[in-house]
């Protein structure tokens, strides 16, 4: 008989935010397959847990996930994390996922934390429906494409992206989306530097270019 695979929602930052069924899950399988080995181990040793790790991310996914599978067909429980969140959102995961639903392996989800929920709720918006742009190209120019695109989208807008890029996307919005539209900057969520930005798509360009930190961060533009 195969094992499972459960995909394990962990903190996004603060190491209080994990559910006592994700704990559990970790402590019980066999094997824990991670996004990078140096984060899982800083994670799993906050909660002293010690276990086989296994690594899949943007670079081996394909390759490792034959492997993983084996090992679940010998009926071993392996539990999926990423580097922090919600595993598959954004994250690697979807390949792995894929091929156990088509080998008939139960997949098990295991939620909990994740950056979007949050900033949806503290947004200010109405996210009766909501659009999810997820991560936007580091390249200027297909950025600006995928912009104009969005901006078709009379929905609140949802954007990822990393922290240096923070000023680069918030000039390409208020260029091509408009800098009065109402934005909503999540930024550092459930850390201690965590803190909420209401205002304009020009005024938030103005404070991230004085007074905002490099920090985590999750963008919502409100584009109806």
């Amino acid at each position: 008989m195969s094992g499972k695979l459960y995909l394990v929602s962990t903190p996004i930052g603060n190491y209080d935010d994990i559910t006592l069924r994700a704990l559990n899950v970790l402590k019980d399988c066999d094997i824990i397959i991670c996004e990078e080995f140096k984060e899982a181990k800083r994670l799993l040793s906050h909660y002293q847990i010690q276990k086989e790790l296994y690594s899949i991310n943007e670079h081996n996914e394909k390759e490792n996930s034959q492997e993983i599978l084996y090992k679940l067909l010998e009926g071993k429980n392996l539990a999926l994390i990423s580097d922090c969140g919600t595993p598959l959102f954004s994250d690697p995961g979807s390949f792995l996922t894929s091929l156990c639903i088509s080998q008939k392996i139960e997949v098990v989800p295991v939620p909990g934390a994740n950056s979007l929920l949050p900033a949806l709720i503290m947004s200010g918006f109405d996210t009766d429906k909501f659009y999810f742009a997820g991560w936007l190209s580091p390249k200027k120019e297909e950025r600006r494409v995928e912009l104009l695109k969005l901006k078709a989208i009379k929905e609140v807008l949802v954007i990822y992206d990393t922290p240096y890029r923070l000023k680069s996307v918030l000039l390409d919005i208020v260029k091509i989306i408009g800098k009065n539209v109402n934005v909503c900057l999540a930024y550092n969520i459930t850390l201690k530097t965590e803190k909420y930005y209401h205002c304009t798509a020009q005024e938030l360009l103005t404070k991230a270019e004085s007074q905002i930190p490099k920090g985590e961060y999750v963008l919502l533009i409100n584009n109806k």
